[in-house]
């Protein structure tokens, strides 16, 4: 007897396992109720489960019987003409969904040539095996599944035109390029996405070669003549808000133009883009801590004796300002009420971003790398055709990644671009590489893609011939002008008297083992002393008892807690966070002694 499991519950035995498998899978043919249910028989455990939880993914595959398809050209021929449709294909049974459960125990084939009789199912198409966003990637059957990954997730990141309506929005962190192109080298999911309405990355002539070591470690080169022309040219979007917030006792927040007698008043000229209404106008240029909405709230602490007093009667400065690294364009200003009925302002900024050294770009095969160096197009080298590259990408990138695809695409962009057509680069159903070698040949280039080059400084002819053709590049929204960040002595933490953290606040650097390793192989080994004081304190030590002594500079009395006031007392030099350990030390009834030596 073998015990029945209905998701992961008992529900009874069967005498034939296998018998009761066929049967019920013959009945879920085209039955509206068995037809979302999935079963597998474990031999080891000799256990049948049946699931039926709701939320679990299922997938279809051809079902195959004695090693031939369930799926014939009748069925096909009449797909195309419009007499069956899917759900047919599935109340025949020629499709089923199967779960991960039942999947355990299927033979699934990729290919109908793969067939044998051995299998139980046919994917409907090799491509199914991917995502949606791997499958825009062309010629992936060429590059490792690691770097398929990443190259999903790169797309993700990529600058285009997110939405169309973008200029009415109010989105956080956004960013829109400023000419997307579609890929020369596509695949059928850039057609079924209708891609052509939204893209986001360029075609730009790459040259594989090293370049006076700007381009080591993943640097990519960029060429100053294409970058002034508009390549990877972007805006940012920033929104910020204010609102009239009512509080108890009927006080409100007022936006306007604060008076000089406001607590906390800014500077004149901090007010300066504000208009009557204390908003901003838009198309104002605006840079870090410029006041864009003028706003006074009420004192935060009321007490009933205070209502009558001047001085607590004073309201206090509480305007919305840009943040610190940021600045531009006042692009849109909408005064509106939310449900509460309080006056809301909200301003965007927009800032136009052209791409400079630490910005990131990359291919879609996973090659992501940052710009090292934006030269001269003077400087930049050139093709015996009088070519010269927008990117200079580093060959070493290739190898230990085997990112074959890449190298493909470079290929097939030169004969899409040479030829005036699109490539179809669609995983398993590609144009062959040996058509596009000819394809080249015949149209006045070498077949493996490599020109002669020229030095654009020195006009010598390079030794090695360039490997140089068209890609589509993509432009990723991590910029380094929203990444830069530094700072001096500034805000700490209340408890420990560190530096806070974030950049966002305004907050410290950490400087960790390995950065003190570069300090001292710098021969900056002093700056430490400076790094490492972030939270430096003088406490006075009694030499009897070793406590934590007083010394009170204003009435001149030196006493210890423990010994009283005729003990020899001296100030020491440390950390904050330390002297915070030996009070919770001492709160845990511990005894922290610090025994003193003599420095000299």
């Amino acid at each position: 007897m073998v015990d029945v499991f209905l998701d992961n519950k008992y529900i009874g035995t069967v005498d034939n396992p296998n018998d009761f498998l066929k049967r019920v899978k013959e009945k879920r043919i085209g039955d509206k109720i068995l037809d979302s249910i999935n079963l597998v028989y474990n031999s080891k455990l000799d256990e049948i489960y049946i699931e039926t939880s709701k939320g679990r993914l299922r997938r279809p595959l051809i079902r195959v019987e004695d090693g031939k398809s369930l799926l014939n050209s009748e069925h096909i021929d009449k797909l195309t003409q419009g007499a069956i449709s899917w759900d047919d294909l599935l109340k025949e049974g020629v499709i089923e969904y199967l779960d991960a459960l039942e999947e355990e125990e299927s033979l699934i084939a990729l290919k109908e040539q793969d067939l044998t009789s051995k299998h139980t199912h046919l994917e409907i198409s090799p491509v199914v095996i991917l995502g949606l966003t791997t499958s825009l990637i062309p010629y992936s059957n060429f590059g490792s599944s690691s770097r398929l990954i990443r190259g999903s997730k790169i797309q993700k990141q990529s600058v285009g035109l997110y939405a169309t309506n973008f200029l009415i929005r109010m989105d956080t962190d956004v960013s829109v390029l400023h000419n997307p192109e579609r890929p020369i080298v596509k695949s059928f999911m850039h057609d079924v996405l209708e891609y052509d309405k939204h893209p986001a990355g360029q075609n730009v002539t790459i040259a594989l070669m090293s370049f006076e070591g700007y381009n080591m470690e993943d640097s990519i080169i960029l060429n100053k003549g294409s970058v002034q022309r508009g390549l990877a040219r972007s805006t940012y979007f920033r929104p910020y808000e204010a609102e009239e917030l009512r509080y108890s006792g009927g006080l409100t927040d007022e936006i306007h133009i604060p008076d000089k007698e406001v607590k906390g008043y800014k500077s004149e000229k901090d007010y300066k883009h504000l208009e009557k209404d204390g908003i901003v106008y838009a198309g104002a240029k605006v840079k870090e801590d410029d006041v864009v909405i003028g706003r006074t709230s009420p004192p935060r602490f009321l007490g009933e004796m205070e209502e009558f007093s001047i001085a607590a009667s004073t309201r206090r400065e509480s305007s919305t300002t840009v943040k610190e690294g940021e600045g531009g364009v006042v692009d849109m200003v909408v005064i509106t009420e939310n449900e509460e009925g309080n006056k809301v302002v909200q301003i965007r900024l927009r800032d136009q971003r052209i791409p400079e050294i630490g910005d990131k770009f990359a291919s879609r095969h996973g090659q992501k790398g940052v710009v090292g160096m934006v030269i001269d197009a003077e400087n930049m080298p050139f093709s015996a055709s009088g070519i010269t590259p927008d990117i200079i990408f580093s060959p070493h990138s290739i190898p230990g990644r085997m990112t074959i695809s890449h190298l493909i695409e470079v290929v097939a962009g030169k004969v899409g671009s040479l030829a005036g057509r699109y490539i179809d680069g669609t995983t398993f159903d590609v144009e062959k590489e040996s058509d596009l070698r000819n394809e080249l040949l015949s149209l006045g280039f070498r077949e493996n893609g490599t020109e002669v080059f020229y030095n654009g400084m020195s006009g010598e002819k390079f030794k090695a011939r360039i490997f140089v053709g068209n890609m589509y590049y993509l432009r990723l929204k991590h910029m380094v002008a929203n990444k830069l960040h530094a700072r001096a002595s500034g805000r700490i933490q209340l408890l420990t008297r560190q530096p806070i953290e974030g950049r966002a606040r305004g907050g410290g650097l950490r400087v960790g083992e390995m950065e003190k390793d570069c300090f001292v192989a710098h021969g900056a080994s002093l700056l430490l002393k400076e790094r490492f004081d972030s939270d430096k304190t003088i406490i006075y030590v009694c030499e009897k008892c070793g406590m934590l002594a007083v010394n009170d500079t204003f009435k001149d009395i030196k006493q210890c807690l423990k010994c009283g006031s005729n003990v020899e007392i001296t100030a020491v030099e440390l950390s904050y966070a330390f002297k915070l350990l030996m009070d919770e030390l001492k709160s845990l009834c511990i005894y922290p002694k610090l025994i003193l030596k003599s420095k000299y």
